[in-house]
């Protein structure tokens, strides 16, 4: 479907003369692309990234697939006011976003967006200016002098900085050269943001099931086409080292890789490890770069001169020239699901982006989700099992503790069993690890006088304590405001108390009992991504003896010293109505307790819970992960649940409540009447609302061969248009449920 811009905005300006129509997608929530004129001479291509007029602006499209003859002569159309210089996107890339937006049942100008979101970096960067010899003498012939001309009459062109360096003298001297015409000014083409990775610059020794495993997914490579594997491995097992020789292998071929990982800004032991098997580091992609940077990334990865690109969910949609692999680590992670605007999983998107392309994909994790692990159990996926930890690393020893025969002290949080233990691990100068997946320093502050409870004025959720900076925070909306001392419902002062722990009370604690130990506290909402990188390089390099840390110690990194991770609340996941609450706490607990002991030195894990007969617990410190699968693949199947059941939400929100509750009323009656589709609300959303708008959610359940895509599009079709401040959020295949 295409639409004529003279539709929505009125009489045309006056166009130059157009040879024909083509559809341009442009980034905006509308149903297809506009059609546009092709003024004479302008040679434009399904793919093409131009800048089209739109009402009164002038905006960045790519034109679509196939030709317009339209409802309007090409020359009474609006023209294509530019044609940018760079890569259009090709089939692959458009089949996908197509597949995408019918798939989220999102516009796909706004899927288009995502791979637009640079538009600096359509035109080719600037050429640099350089200098060669000129075969002339100098006046006068000093050392300095020789060094550069030594290196410089070979013909070859140098930046004046380039030159300088490689001859150890000041820009100075070129200068003055240059003054007696020893040089000739020329232009050079940008370099490369990274250099090139050589596949055999440091291959790794691979042994036994590492060897095997990389034997697998090195000959799906080699055999091209389309595959899924997932390398399902225990923590320390040599996943990354295995993967690295599919990268190498697809790099031989002189095709591009795309590695997908959850926290790519935090990762940057990866990076290093990358850098040590390539000899160069892969060129990132993630929201902390910066915008020069991210331009460059988008150019170079468009044109080829980047091969490999590591970044999180949003690098799917970077327009690579070849792309030969993509592997997707930590496939499990929730950080995966973008919930903003177009609501996707990258994981599952990552497979159908191969599946277009016609390349392998290899998804990795010491704990997949369950969706993947019956994939595999199924034959759709190709299975890799690592059962051991590289080099025969043991697992650390892993022990319950329960709370409530081995309680803390009172007014603290950390058994006593805990506490001997982490004196232990310091007397040996090694690290402790303690989690808790809780920011700041308690979740609740309430007035011991009248009981009142600090609230967010614009969400339905407890201010947090962040005593460290003095305030009291909204972990929704990021609403804070100062600590205060006195209560404002009674006005009691110094009756205010702190209601359970969070990282920073917990680091109190230990200061409390281990005054002497180097504590660190990790969180995200503690400095920007530089601090927290240079905080992990310092736990790695055993600079610290306690660390403290929310989910983000999870996301892969290796501290060599670590011998004991402690989990404080090990229940803390399962207090919910989550279907998925206990494959996340199965994960999370994993990945942290695997942390400890990777190196080889003989490690322990211990969790503290109420719990410890729950199946989660039993599952973690039996390491039997397979019988934690088949129960929880039991129950799934059992209550027709993904990935045997689908499910879609649809949140209905608005500036009050009777508009959001009635809105979704209206839209459950909407709903066409289908055999195996169910429809559960409209009711609160369990965060009923967030930055001031309440929240009303309908969760649509379904078969696995049930059409949900059509069913909600006719819901939205017969129901009522938003109108005011209400707007309907469209999840398929939700990952959170609040």
């Amino acid at each position: 479907m295409s639409f004529e811009p003279s539709d929505l905005f009125g009489p045309l300006a006056k166009a130059e003369p157009a040879t024909r129509t083509v559809p341009v997608l442009v980034p905006m929530p509308a149903p297809g692309p506009y059609s546009y004129g092709v003024p004479a001479g302008m040679a434009v291509v399904p793919g093409s990234i131009v800048q089209v007029p739109l009402g009164p602006r002038k905006v960045i499209g790519v034109v679509w697939d196939g030709e317009e003859a339209g409802k309007v002569e090409a020359a009474k159309l609006r023209p294509i006011e530019k044609l940018f210089d760079c890569p259009p996107l090709d089939e692959a890339m458009r089949r996908f976003i197509d597949w995408v937006a019918a798939y989220t049942l999102s516009p796909p100008g706004l899927v288009a967006r995502m791979a637009m979101r640079t538009p600096a970096a359509f035109d080719p960067e600037p050429m640099i200016e350089g200098l060669r010899f000129t075969g002339h003498e100098p006046d006068k012939l000093t050392p300095a002098r020789r060094k550069v001309l030594e290196l410089s009459s070979d013909g070859l062109s140098w930046t004046k900085s380039g030159l300088a360096h490689a001859a150890g003298v000041s820009t100075s001297v070129i200068d003055g050269l240059a003054k007696q015409g020893l040089f000739e000014t020329v232009f050079l083409p940008p370099p490369p943001l990274v250099a090139k990775p050589d596949p055999d610059y440091a291959p790794h020794r691979l042994a036994g099931p590492q060897e095997d495993a990389a034997e697998v997914i090195v000959d799906d490579v080699k055999a091209g086409g389309f595959s899924v594997s997932l390398i399902d491995g225990v923590t320390g097992s040599g996943k990354t080292e295995v993967y690295f020789e599919a990268i190498a292998e697809t790099l031989k071929q002189g095709r591009q890789v795309l590695i997908l990982l959850p926290e790519i800004a935090l990762t940057t032991a990866f990076l290093e490890r990358f850098h040590d098997r390539f000899g160069a580091k892969p060129g990132e992609w993630h929201s902390d770069l910066a915008t020069r940077t991210r331009e460059k990334v988008w150019r170079q990865t468009a044109t080829g001169d980047i091969r490999v690109v590591a970044g999180a969910r949003s690098a799917l949609f970077l327009p690579f020239e070849d792309l030969g692999l993509i592997i997707v680590d930590e496939e499990h992670d929730p950080a995966f699901k973008q919930e903003d605007r177009v609501f996707y999983n990258a994981r599952d998107m990552a497979v159908v982006r191969a599946h277009i392309a016609k390349i392998p994909v290899v998804l990795v994790s010491a704990t997949p989700s369950v969706e993947s692990q019956v994939n595999s159990y199924s034959g759709r996926y190709k299975r890799i099992h690592l059962p051991t930890r590289f080099a025969d690393a043991a697992m650390p020893d892993l022990h319950l503790i329960d709370m409530r025969r081995h309680p803390p002290e009172k007014g603290g949080f950390l058994s006593p069993l805990m506490l001997r233990a982490m004196a232990k691990t310091l007397e040996k100068k090694e690290q402790s690890l303690l989690f808790l997946n809780r920011r700041g320093y308690a979740p609740l502050t309430l007035c011991r006088v009248c009981g009142h409870r600090f609230q967010c004025p614009q969400c339905s959720s407890w201010l947090v304590e962040h005593r460290f900076r003095g305030q009291i925070q909204c972990h929704q909306c990021g609403y804070a405001e100062p600590t205060p001392q006195a209560c404002p419902e009674c006005g009691t002062l110094d009756h205010l108390v702190a209601c359970g722990p969070g990282v920073e009370r917990i680091a109190e604690e230990v200061e409390k009992h281990f005054p002497e130990a180097r504590t660190l506290v990790l969180s995200s909402d503690m400095g920007g991504v530089k601090r927290l990188r240079l905080e992990l390089e310092a736990i790695a390099k055993g600079e610290a003896d306690i660390i403290i840390g929310t989910q983000l110690v999870a996301k892969g990194h290796n501290f060599p010293l670590m011998t004991l991770v402690g989990i404080v609340d090990a229940d803390i996941g399962l207090a919910n109505g989550d279907p998925r609450a206990a494959e996340r706490t199965f994960q999370l607990l994993s990945q942290v307790t695997g942390r400890a002991g990777r190196t080889g030195l003989k490690s322990h894990g211990l969790l503290q819970t109420y719990q410890p007969q729950h199946p989660v617990m039993m599952a973690i410190v039996s390491g039997d992960a397979g019988a934690f699968y088949e129960r929880e693949i039991t129950e799934r199947e059992r209550a027709v649940l993904p990935p045997y059941g689908r499910l879609v939400s649809m949140i209905v929100s608005a500036d009050n409540r009777i508009d959001a509750e009635t809105h979704a009323r209206q839209l459950r009656m909407a709903a066409p009447a289908v055999t195996g589709i169910a429809i559960l609300g409209p009711a609160e959303a369990p965060l009923a609302l967030i930055r001031g708008r309440h929240r009303f959610r309908l969760l649509i359940h379904g078969r696995k061969t049930s059409d949900m895509q059509a069913f909600v599009r006719t819901m939205l079709e017969r129901g009522p248009k938003p109108v005011r401040s209400i707007q309907v959020q469209v999840d398929v295949d939700p990952q959170s449920f609040l």
